[in-house]
């Protein structure tokens, strides 16, 4: 099993720009991943590779209204790139939730499954 603190990722409406017409991962995006990566590699976490069950925790920044939903893309994205697993597609059970308290980060647990 993997537990990792990530920081707060950029929403969903940031972390994709248009250019010719095609999306691309904006500069927001880029950083996080770098950032998520830098965090495995200090951690020296092991590649998990088959199906994995991931739970994530989320303290918002601030009281401000938020989307659950918007947190994943980026999150999961930068720990594929941090190589805490090959490919968020080796995900079989996914749980996000609200943390009762403020604190602008994602409290993450990775663990294989059968």
């Amino acid at each position: 099993m993997i537990e990792i603190t990530l920081p707060w990722p950029p929403s969903t409406n940031t972390y994709w720009r248009q250019f010719n017409g095609r999306a691309i991962l904006s500069e927001k995006g880029r950083e996080y991943g770098r950032v998520v990566m830098a965090l495995c590699l200090k951690q020296r976490v092991e590649t998990m590779t088959g199906p994995i069950k991931v739970e994530i925790i989320a303290y918002r920044p601030d009281n401000r209204k938020r989307d659950l939903d918007n947190l994943l893309k980026a999150a999961l994205d930068g720990m594929a790139k941090g190589m805490l697993y090959q490919d968020d597609s080796q995900i079989r059970d996914l749980s996000v939730k609200w943390a009762d308290t403020i604190g602008g980060m994602l409290k993450v647990k990775i663990e294989a499954i059968q």
